[in-house]
């Protein structure tokens, strides 16, 4: 074709610093013009490349999804692309691409539970903690993982505890990992009957392994939105210890283990605060909130949001803002170093900004607690195995 020719004529590093300066949709458009820039945007080295430039802003959206009911019984997700104006202090969310269906969940089992989560790489995960699906919103390719092998053994009860997902920048892989407790019956309080199994999955293998923690009984997760995280090659959780404080479960990629960080002395059980984890100016971010079904004692109706200091060596917690009341159902994540983006009460996709003390309500709305978002910036990353765009094979 004429753009092959052009193409040709030019040197493939300009072509490159060209193309990376580019916003990602036109990228995606021009794959389809000429079979030169095809196999360039395709490649891994430019994929790397773009991946690791320097972060452009406009990159990054809110993914937000959120379940529309057809019945008592049966809903459909929708997932929508959110960006704010480029004015940075314009607030405004506006949608930016097309919503997508999202395949499988379809039937109200998990519509508590169900998880979105990244992103890493520009890949997020969603999942019922049986099905897990990996998809590339920019590309709109996606791939259902294969079921892990391992059955609940007859006699015993299944307890899905915690699942997260990343990427190993040592092994230079994405995993997946999941663990449950396994209890003989009946489920009672009885710890000696209870034991915890864990599984990874590498995608360079394909496959699902065990591992071995090296606590019978790990520690019990919570199952608040928005409450895991990855952060320096880790996935982080919520959770509760044996003696029922409250800490944070952190599970490393590369090493393949456990361990725990203590939360906040201020923070203990049944003090009818809701747990968010994120990551916000480089930090691993925790966000207390009052619950909004419990009564509160006087004084504790605030928002506090702590910072980790030091991560991975003497860490502590550094309370970093302490906010006015808000009426957070769950919290997301804290957009920009300064948003925090939250689900109100009353189902409402909401923002509070630290800097302004400004509270603006969005014009997406759901059940209760079912609104899950994720930020995350748009890379042309290629899942292993994947399939075809998302859009072209769901028929709702």
């Amino acid at each position: 074709s004429m753009s092959d020719g052009i193409m040709k004529k030019l040197h493939e590093e300009m072509v490159i610093q060209i193309l990376l300066e580019l916003p990602v949709k036109s990228l995606i458009r021009f794959k389809s013009i000429s079979k030169i820039l095809y196999s360039l945007i395709h490649s891994s080295i430019f994929i790397n490349l773009h991946r690791n430039r320097r972060r452009n802003t406009k990159d990054e959206l809110l993914i937000l999804k959120r379940p529309i009911f057809l019945d008592e019984n049966l809903y459909k997700n929708i997932m929508y692309f959110l960006s704010s104006n480029d004015n940075d202090n314009d607030d405004t969310l506006k949608q930016v691409s097309p919503e997508i269906d999202v395949p499988y969940f379809d039937n109200d089992f998990c519509v508590q539970f169900q998880q979105l989560i990244g992103s890493s790489h520009g890949l997020i995960a969603l999942t019922d903690y049986e099905d897990i699906i990996f998809l590339n919103p920019t590309t709109r390719k996606y791939r259902l993982l294969p079921h892990s092998p391992f059955r609940c053994p007859k006699d015993f009860v299944f307890v899905p505890r915690g699942i997260g997902f990343g990427y190993d920048s040592i092994e230079k892989d994405y995993k997946v990992v999941r663990f449950y407790e396994l209890s003989s019956e009946p489920y009672d309080r009885d710890l000696e009957a209870r034991h915890s199994r864990v599984e990874v999955y590498d995608f360079c293998t394909d496959t699902w392994r065990w591992i071995i923690p090296t606590v019978k009984l790990l520690p019990r997760v919570h199952h608040y939105v928005g409450s895991e995280a990855f952060f320096s090659g880790a996935c982080h959780w919520t959770a509760q210890d044996d003696y029922a404080e409250p800490i944070v479960l952190c599970f490393h990629l590369t090493y393949e283990s456990f361990r725990n960080i203590k939360l906040p002395d201020t923070c203990y059980f049944c003090d009818n605060k809701g747990y968010g984890l994120t990551v916000c100016q480089n930090s691993l971010t925790l966000i207390c909130y009052p619950h909004p079904k419990c009564h509160l004692e006087p004084g504790q109706e605030f928002t506090d949001i702590w910072f980790i200091k030091e991560y991975g060596q003497d860490e502590t917690w550094i309370k970093k803002y302490t906010i006015r009341p808000l009426p957070i159902e769950s919290s997301f994540a804290i957009w920009k170093d300064h948003i925090l983006l939250f689900q109100t009460g009353t189902g409402t996709l909401s923002s509070y900004d630290i800097h302004s003390d400004q509270i603006n309500e969005f014009g997406y709305q759901a059940n209760n607690g079912t609104l899950r978002l994720v930020v995350y910036n748009e890379a042309l990353t290629i899942i292993p195995r994947e399939s075809n765009e998302a859009t072209q094979v769901l028929n709702f």
